[in-house]
């Protein structure tokens, strides 16, 4: 079964952890521009930026983003 990234939660995680896209690009050494990016499904986070983000924000991965089912792997 293949899944694909769909509605980015990274503005309802931010605001659960209490901090703001300012701070968070800080931590993970982004700019907050690119953060927004995030935010507004303009860009998919990488592996690597998500597992950060998640790090800072204290949830797992998959709490990024809406994930949708796929029928084939991208």
């Amino acid at each position: 079964m293949a899944f694909r990234a769909g509605k980015c939660l990274l503005r309802l995680r931010i605001k659960q952890a209490g901090i703001n896209q300012a701070e968070l690009a800080k931590r993970v050494n982004l700019s907050p521009q690119m953060i927004s990016h995030y935010i507004f499904n303009r860009k998919i986070m990488s592996l690597e930026i998500a597992k950060s983000i998640s790090a800072v924000l204290n949830c797992d991965i998959e709490d990024l983003y809406e994930w949708e089912h796929s029928n084939r792997l991208e």
